[in-house]
């Protein structure tokens, strides 16, 4: 594999692995809500992690648009 392929399947699994942390994250506030101490804002929790969702798929289809065509 060359340097320029291992450096965008890092940046593609890093962003896979965001994405993960969130969903994971997202279970536990809807699973356990009231277990969650340090988040008395449940929903703005929530939406903070789908933001992150949001952010790493772009980056992923950013990435598969402009740089996965030209390995």
């Amino acid at each position: 594999m060359s340097l320029k392929e291992e450096i965008i399947e890092g940046l593609t699994s890093n962003a896979r692995g965001e994405i993960q942390k969130a969903k994971a994250n997202i279970l536990i506030y809807l699973k356990h809500p009231t277990g969650v101490g340090e988040h008395s804002d449940v929903l703005g929790a929530i939406q903070t992690e789908l933001d992150k969702i949001c952010t790493n798929e772009e980056r992923i289809e950013q990435i598969n648009k402009h740089f996965k065509s030209s390995i």
